[in-house]
This record gives C-alpha cells, sequence and structure tokens, in this order.
C-alpha cells in the first residue's frame, strides 16, 4: 500500500508514516491512530515504501475531503518556520490552520450569501435610509453580505426587510465580476512622495522588500489603497490574467474592525475578509477558505494570517512593521513580518513594510541595501503639519499626582477651545503598588516576583502578570498602620484628578479595563469622532492608527520608566511609542502639541523627539548596539525553562549551556540567568542566551545541539530565535 507522511499536532520532531487505500495528494487532512486517540493530521509528502517496521504502521482512518487540501507552496512556508524556529512540524502545521480544520469533525459548509435588487429602489421609503443604501448600492450589481457590510452597522436587519418585503432576492455571483467591480471609491490625488512610492512597487519585477517610512500623518494607509488597486487589476504583461489577491497584516486586533470598515469603504465591490482571533470559529473558517478558494480578494488579518491560503497572492503589506505585536510568544514562536517577508520571496511578489518608527532591523537592511526604502516626509493633509514637541522638567515643575500645572492649564486651555486633549500613561489601573508609610511593606504577588496593581474603583489588588486578585487592605498587612499609600499613577488615578480638576469636562478612559466589553471601544472611537470627548486617558490603545481631527494636545507620563529598563531595546520602543502617540496631535488643520513630563529633558533621545529625527536616533543606537555587539550585528537564540523547582530549572540550562559549550562552534554562549520576571504563576523562569555573528552559523549550531535530548522533568522549555523579549 502507498505510504503517506503525516504531520501529527505532538512535541515529537519528524512526520509518521501511515498507509492508505488510495492515493492522497500532500495537503490533504487525515483522520489516524496515534497511541489511544484518534487525531487530524496533513500529509506533507508520500512514499512508496517506509523505514518502519510494516507491523507497526497503522492505516489511515479517513481521508478527510470536505474542506481542499493546502498547496505545496504553504507547505513549503511553513517547512521553513518549523526548520528556522526549530519547532516540531505537526504543531506548526496544525497551529496555521482555523480550529475547525484541526479536528476530524465534518467542516460546515458555509457561503457568503449574494443578493440582488429586483423591485424599482426609488419607491422605498424615505425614511428606510439604511435600506435606501443597500438599494443603491444593489442596483449596479450583485453584492455579497460581506460587501454590503461597510453600509452600516445595521446591515443585518435591513437585508432580511428588504428580502421580506421582495425589494431584493438572494442569487448566485457571476463567475467573473465586471471591471468597474474593482474600481477605487473616494480616490484622493497622491503627493509627489506618495506616487514615487506607488510608482517604486508596481514598476518592480517579482519579489522585492519596501520599507515604507513614512511620518505620522504622511499617508501610508492611502499609498496602500492605491497599490492594492494597481495589484487587484488584472496584468496581461505579467502573466497574471486575473486580479491578484492581497495580505495585509496589521499588528492588533483593535485595530482590524477599523481598518475593515475603512477599506471596505474604499473597495465596496471587492470581496474583503478578515482573521483574527477574535472571529467566532465559524467565522474564521468562511473567511479562511474564501482566501484558500481565491474569492476574497483582500485578507485582513493579524499575525496569523501570514499562513492563509491564497493561490493568487500578488502583495503583502506589514502595517506598523516594527510593532512587537507581530511576534508569537508562545509555541511556534515566529515572527510574522519576517515569515512575511520569506513568503514574498517565495511566492515572487513585492512586500511593503511600513512604519513611522521602523525596526532597527528593517532600517539596517535599507541602509545596507537589502530592503528599499521608500520616503514620505511629509504630512498628506496640506494644511497640517508635525506637532511641536517639547519636554516639562518634573524636577523644576509644581505637580499635582503625578500631573504638572502646566499640562493641566494647558488641558483647560484646549477644552475652552473646543478641542480634546490626550494623557498617555502606559499603566493601566489606579496605581502601579500599594505601601505601606510606616513599616515599607509592598503590594508584592503571592505568586509572582512582580507587584499587584491597585484598582482603587474596585477596591482590588490584581497581578497583571498571573492573574490573581485580592482585596485591599484596610490596614498593613505586616504592622496593622492605617496609612496605606498609593505609589505612582495608573490610568485610573490619572482619571480621577482630571475629574477633580475639571468636574464639567467630558473624559474617557481608554485601557484594556475600560475597553472589555464587546463594542466598547467602537462605541469609544464613535464618541471621539463625534466630539463627545474632551479628554482621553489611555495606554498605548490610543498611541496608533487613529485619526483624531479635534485632538490638538498629548500629554505623556511615565516616559521615563524605559530609560531604567535593562532591555537593550527599551530605548528603540519608547521612541516608537512616543513617536506614534505624539503623531496623534494636529492631524487637521489645527495645530498639535506634545508635552513629555520627564526628569531627564536633555536626553538624546528626547531632542531628537522634539526634532522629529528618527534616522538621528536610529543612526546613534545602530552605532552602539555595533559596538555593543547587539542585533542587528549578531543573530541570538533564547532558551527558556520555567518551571516549580528552582534547583531543576537550573539544572537544565546549565547542562543545556554544558552541551553548548561542548560544540566548540563560534558561537558565544552565555551564563544562566533568571528572567526579567523570575518568578511567575508559582513558577521560576529562567533562561540561556545564545549569539552568533551570522544567522547561518547559529542555525547550524542550533541543529546540533541536542537539547532535546537533555531531561526536562516536567518542566516547560521552549526555543525562541530572534528573541524579542528578555
Amino acid at each position: 500500500m502507498p505510504i503517506v507522511r503525516v504531520a501529527l499536532d505532538v512535541p515529537i520532531h519528524g512526520l509518521f508514516d501511515y498507509e492508505v487505500d488510495e492515493p492522497v495528494a500532500p495537503g490533504q487532512r487525515v483522520a489516524v491512530q496515534f497511541g489511544r486517540r484518534q487525531m487530524t493530521g496533513v500529509v506533507m509528502e508520500t512514499a512508496a515504501q517506509s523505514d518502519v517496521s510494516p507491523d507497526r504502521i497503522r492505516k489511515v482512518t479517513r481521508v478527510l475531503e470536505d474542506s481542499a487540501p493546502l498547496s505545496s507552496s504553504l507547505l513549503k512556508l511553513l517547512g521553513f518556520c518549523s526548520d528556522y524556529y526549530h519547532h516540531p512540524i505537526g504543531p506548526t502545521v496544525l497551529s496555521a490552520l482555523p480550529t475547525r480544520l484541526r479536528s476530524d469533525k465534518p467542516v460546515p459548509v458555509r457561503r457568503d450569501p449574494a443578493f440582488r435588487l429586483i423591485r424599482d429602489p426609488s419607491l422605498l421609503p424615505k425614511r428606510k435610509a439604511i435600506a435606501r443604501r443597500i438599494a443603491d448600492a444593489l442596483a449596479m450589481q450583485p453584492r455579497m453580505l460581506s460587501q454590503l457590510k461597510a453600509l452600516s452597522s445595521r446591515v443585518g436587519s435591513e437585508l432580511k426587510w428588504l428580502e421580506a418585503e421582495g425589494w431584493i432576492e438572494q442569487c448566485e455571483m457571476p463567475a467573473e465580476l465586471p471591471m468597474q467591480s474593482l474600481q477605487l471609491a473616494n480616490a484622493h490625488q497622491l503627493n509627489f512622495a506618495q506616487q514615487q512610492a506607488v510608482d517604486a512597487v508596481v514598476q518592480s519585477e517579482g519579489y522585492g522588500c519596501f520599507l515604507l517610512h513614512g511620518i505620522t500623518g504622511s499617508g501610508k494607509t492611502e499609498v496602500y489603497v492605491h497599490l492594492m488597486h494597481r495589484m487587484l487589476q488584472p496584468c496581461p504583461e505579467s502573466g497574471r490574467r486575473e486580479g491578484g489577491q492581497i495580505l495585509l497584516l496589521v499588528p492588533e486586533i483593535n485595530l482590524t474592525p477599523q481598518l475593515e470598515g475603512y477599506f471596505r469603504a474604499r473597495f465596496p465591490a471587492t470581496e474583503l475578509v478578515s482573521l483574527h482571533s477574535g472571529l467566532s470559529e465559524n467565522v474564521r473558517l468562511m473567511n479562511w477558505q474564501q482566501a484558500q478558494s481565491g474569492s476574497a480578494c483582500i485578507v485582513l488579518g493579524t499575525r496569523l494570517s501570514v499562513f492563509a491560503e491564497m493561490p493568487r497572492l500578488s502583495l503583502i503589506i506589514v502595517d506598523e512593521e516594527h510593532d512587537g505585536s507581530f511576534k508569537q510568544q508562545d509555541g511556534l514562536r515566529y515572527s510574522a513580518r519576517d515569515v512575511a517577508v520569506f513568503r514574498a520571496s517565495q511566492s515572487g511578489v513585492p512586500i511593503v513594510l511600513g512604519s513611522a518608527t521602523p525596526s532597527l532591523e528593517s532600517y539596517h537592511n535599507a541602509q545596507t541595501g537589502r530592503y528599499r526604502l521608500l520616503v514620505l516626509p511629509g504630512r498628506a493633509n496640506a494644511d497640517a503639519r508635525l506637532p511641536d514637541i517639547s519636554c516639562i522638567n518634573v524636577n523644576q515643575s509644581v505637580m499635582s499626582d503625578g500631573v504638572s500645572e502646566k499640562l493641566l492649564r494647558e488641558i483647560g486651555l484646549r477644552i475652552s477651545k473646543g478641542e480634546q486633549s490626550l494623557l498617555f500613561i502606559n499603566r493601566r489601573g489606579y496605581a502601579p503598588v500599594l505601601m505601606c508609610t510606616e513599616c515599607g511593606w509592598l503590594s508584592n504577588c503571592k505568586s509572582c516576583s512582580g507587584k499587584m496593581v491597585l484598582h482603587l474603583k474596585d477596591r482590588k489588588l490584581r497581578c497583571h502578570h498571573c492573574g490573581s486578585q485580592q482585596s485591599m487592605p484596610v490596614s498593613c498587612p505586616d504592622c496593622g498602620h492605617a496609612g496605606l499609600h498609593p505609589v505612582g499613577s495608573g490610568t485610573q488615578r490619572v482619571e480621577s484628578l482630571l475629574q477633580a480638576r475639571f468636574p464639567d469636562a467630558r473624559i474617557l478612559r481608554v485601557d484594556r479595563d475600560s475597553t472589555r466589553n464587546k463594542r466598547a471601544w467602537q462605541k469609544m472611537r464613535e464618541q471621539i469622532h463625534a466630539n463627545e470627548v474632551d479628554m482621553l486617558v489611555g495606554t498605548q490603545m490610543l498611541a496608533k492608527g487613529h485619526d483624531f481631527p479635534s485632538l490638538t494636545l498629548v500629554g505623556v507620563l511615565g516616559a521615563d520608566n524605559a530609560l531604567y529598563s535593562a532591555d537593550f531595546r527599551a530605548s528603540e520602543r519608547l521612541f516608537a511609542q512616543l513617536m506614534q502617540v505624539a503623531g496623534r496631535a494636529g492631524r487637521a488643520d489645527k495645530p498639535g502639541e506634545v508635552l513629555i513630563q520627564t526628569a531627564f529633558p536633555d536626553h538624546p533621545l528626547f531632542r531628537c523627539l522634539e526634532r522629529h529625527d528618527f534616522d538621528a536616533w536610529a543612526s546613534q543606537l545602530l552605532a552602539e548596539r555595533r559596538m555593543a555587539g547587539f542585533p542587528p550585528f549578531v543573530f541570538q537564540a533564547m532558551l527558556r525553562a520555567e518551571g516549580k523547582s528552582e534547583r531543576d530549572v537550573y539544572t537544565y540550562l546549565d547542562s543545556a549551556r554544558a552541551a553548548a559549550i561542548a560544540l566548540q562552534r563560534e558561537v558565544e554562549v552565555f551564563g544562566v540567568v533568571p528572567a526579567s520576571l523570575a518568578r511567575r504563576a508559582n513558577h521560576v523562569r529562567a533562561q540561556l542566551l545564545i549569539q552568533a555573528g551570522s544567522r547561518k552559523v547559529l542555525q547550524q549550531f542550533l541543529s546540533d545541539w541536542r537539547i532535546d535530548e537533555i531531561p526536562k522533568g516536567g518542566l516547560h522549555c521552549s526555543l525562541d530565535i530572534d528573541p524579542l523579549e528578555f
């Protein structure tokens, strides 16, 4: 019988041989018996015979033919990820699939219904405004439900009414859409720099990696839109007889619905689907299958969508490419940005990495010629200019609960003008720690080496690392003193201060706590755009991807915390974060101002920020990293271990370190050290760093480093290639 080699979701490197009664193509899902379990796997390759003893080879239980097989190009991409990140091939392949495709249960056949107009829309009641908009859209041509969703959030109920009243009916979409379906709505005239960027990408032949470095408000999204429009068109000259497919990666789920609505409005007749963890299993499966079939022309998603099956892929865009959210921190620890670059190279298509503050790795690649640098030096809105950035020296200022009087006066001035202000503090809760003024007791977490954060409104102490919580004590647990004092500020404390200082102002707090409920963030955005808010207090959720025309003042609190970090990337992240949040001010015709509270106003980071000079700051950091031997001039891998026994953790890592030294390769093996959070959820955490001068040397070393053969003793261990967290 033919032999198939199957990838299974088990933490073992390698494939598993099974017999099959009929020919099965690579990429096909199969149900097999593994030990005592029935599992779903993916056929990676076929063979005429096996090295395994015939009496040990089982037969495939069932070939799952309810979904199309994975393409050879996607299997190759997943194989690359397994090899590069040194992760077992089975978990790599299965984790890339929607949850419903990881089981042997029948895959539901779901389709996106289409509708057509069958009555004169002019006869619709005038009070049915949304129904009339739907009818006007259908008057041009039939539309899919996903396309109509761009018109309103109430499209579903209005479609039911229209269908019940006999205005529309469901239909089959034509196999070929007319060319006007690919037309771009509300096309903006590009400025010279934007047009140059579009032309450079479109005119490139095959693969090319472009770093689009545009200041905040420079119109990077408009460049994306025009590029997408060009790539969606058939191009006989390049052999593309059909329109292409676009993959657009964004860093966070919070940005996805906002961008989805925007791109649906710009491409109203083009099929667009989103892929992210906020979708239900059935919706994610349907969207993934639409991408796989080629019917979805635009796929918008977070990092996992880099593995979406797209047979007509013609362009990849990675927005905010510097963002750490593109790095997966458990399981297969891949960087979606780096995987996207490999996928573009593999598929022979261009890729655009966009950012106002590129990562130093990408910026270095652009400086050395590996990537092509495209620059947008000015704001797209001719009436808008970059905000004025200045520092407030907290050592020479009168402070009220961590906010300077100067900043409070500027906020009051904006309120009197009817303009909006934003206070940015990247720390939620009321205060980072509760302290006894008598004996010095601190609200330490009993399960972690971190502190429990005070949430005053709930009168709770919460650990943001392990999730444990307890009621706020009325007196010190150690000495019984009643003088417990909150130290430092979080978003809730700043909100309380502003409410006391400006009792009539409309204040909105935006953080993970306030946006926990479904649709909460969407409602908040609508309030902001309707100018129903005077002041925003928020975390990094507000730092990027938002355009608030009435926002003219940004105040930054707690910026100095990152300057004390032991992580060599901390200052890079801080500059990017401050540049992003500063870019929220003055995006329309009103001038913007940014005030940063700091004890170090003469620090080079703040000086470069005041000049909006990313190039100078990046050059300084690259020079420091070259001298210190840090990425991007070296390549790193981090072996992490955690467990309940400190002895077991350090014994395992010490053994791994000894094995690394014994190989005598051209790599630097550092000592075993505690993780930055040495204990989390009652687990001890430590790590071992390896680095080499070339990627090839490091990869060869990792292939020969037999860490799987070292007894783990029940520890949770992981190997992180190109680590971002230390």
